[in-house]
């Protein structure tokens, strides 16, 4: 068991998970799954389509004839990452194929390593495919290559991200990824519950509801409603939000935008249909720099709908990131971010420093912050946000709680709470009686210690 604080970056998934065992003279394909969920959710579904064609999956690039690179563009740190995961798979292998956000430049990958076999754009399944095909033909089995009725996960089995759009209609000149992933395109509800109920029949415990902005959902096709089972659904993150609920697997929301209709998602934590948590990137508070964000600029009504929100569901964890030392940003803007945090008391909160990106508005942004003052910045609010988060905690001892088992191993079993995303938030610990406990176990404890992001309990 280890404890948090965990990797801070908002780009990062969980690690993929490989368990795929090739048959003999099985065709075989290697993965690198970089960047945020919902690029998790673009790898498994390209090694879906592969292993319903035949191939095994590799967990390592040894056993791999050809390997997939998805990558990240979120910052230029990120890119650099991808780079250096290309070059990594090139070295250990030879044969890779690149796709993911960064394949959105592919004169920029190629240049620094022109022996790649092929290089698509974020969720162009079919291209990549096509590039699999010409490394490592197929051969497939059909008395043997049977596809799960799930497809192939990446994430333990008892908890699934669950991606409900693609793409985002903000213009944030910090961010390129609507130039890399396009404008908002919205599944229809019934496609998504009927996803999210095959994947809580095979075992699931935990749909984790991911998009680039959560809210907006549905607002492309006009929140149209579709059928699904013995009624119409619409396409609005309410709707859809209160029928998953109904299937009895906790519900948790990624990357929902502070929109006025949000406040009728809470009553819904409420009652207990879906997890009392919201990820919110509310990037900064200060009005002016939430301006040069090109991002609303309503900090203090934010924190009116704060308190609107716990008024109606107390229990509810907030989650978010901020962005310090954006250009411009003075010490006064700075100093004004710390004491919104103040009154806000976040429950969850990371950061970063900012970056440039090659192709981002923020770039030509005058007045750019020295590294060492970002540094220092970056110190202090990671310094006042562990402190809140450490009295949150410790306000929870000698409380009861229900978590969710993730794994067991000779020391203990680590779970998570309901305020708890994987990997990006805490976990609990369970160090006594927890031999008869397993992934995907949600049981209920007492909590008896807490730390700066974790806490301590025992099974009741």
């Amino acid at each position: 068991m280890s404890q948090n604080p965990p990797n801070l970056r908002p780009d990062l998934a969980p690690r993929a998970l490989i368990t795929d065992a090739p048959r003999p003279g099985q065709p075989t394909i290697g993965m690198v799954s970089l960047g945020c969920p919902k690029a998790l959710v673009d790898s498994e579904r390209i090694l879906t389509r592969l292993r319903a064609e035949g191939y095994a999956i590799s967990p390592d690039y040894q056993g791999a004839e050809a390997v997939i690179v998805n990558t990240c563009g979120f910052l230029d740190s990120a890119k650099a990452e991808s780079l250096a995961a290309i070059g990594e798979a090139l070295q250990h292998n030879g044969k890779v194929i690149v796709t993911g956000c960064l394949g959105a430049e592919p004169e920029y990958i190629t240049g620094a390593h022109p022996k790649v076999l092929a290089v698509t754009g974020p969720h162009q399944y079919e291209q990549v495919l096509d590039a699999v095909h010409k490394a490592v033909p197929p051969s497939p089995d059909p008395f043997i290559d049977l596809l799960p009725a799930t497809g192939v996960t990446l994430t333990p089995r008892h908890y699934s991200y669950l991606k409900i759009s693609e793409g985002c209609n903000h213009k944030c000149k910090f961010c390129i990824i609507p130039d890399m992933r396009g404008r908002l395109v919205s599944r229809p509800a019934h496609a998504v519950l009927r996803e999210a109920e095959k994947l809580v029949e095979a075992g699931v415990r935990e749909l984790l509801v991911i998009s680039q902005d959560t809210s907006a959902y549905g607002v492309d096709i006009k929140h149209a409603a579709s059928p699904w089972k013995d009624r119409e659904v619409r396409a609005h993150i309410t709707d859809l939000a209160r029928e998953m609920g109904s299937l009895g697997a906790w519900v948790r929301l990624h990357y929902v935008y502070p929109y006025p209709h949000v406040r009728d998602l809470v009553p819904l934590m409420a009652e207990g249909l879906i997890l009392p948590y919201l990820d919110i990137p509310f990037q900064h508070a200060h009005p002016d720099v939430l301006k040069r964000m090109a991002r609303p600029a309503a900090s203090a009504r934010t924190l009116d709908e704060i308190a609107a929100w716990r008024s109606i569901c107390p229990d509810i964890t907030l989650r978010s990131t901020f962005i310090v030392g954006y250009p411009g940003e003075t010490e006064a803007e700075f100093q004004t971010l710390l004491d919104w945090l103040d009154e806000a008391q976040l429950d969850r909160v990371g950061a970063f420093q900012y970056e440039n990106v090659a192709g981002a508005r923020s770039n030509d942004l005058p007045d750019h912050v020295a590294d060492d003052v970002k540094q220092d910045r970056y110190d202090r609010f990671m310094e006042k946000a562990q402190a809140i988060s450490e009295a949150k905690l410790a306000a929870k001892v000698g409380t009861t709680i229900q978590v969710i088992v993730d794994e067991v191993d000779e020391d203990g079993a680590t779970c998570r709470t309901k305020a708890d995303a994987p990997e990006i938030d805490g976990n609990l610990f369970i160090d006594e009686d927890f031999e008869g406990l397993k992934p995907g176990d949600i049981v209920t404890v007492e909590v008896d210690e807490a730390g700066e992001y974790d806490l301590w309990g025992r099974v009741v």
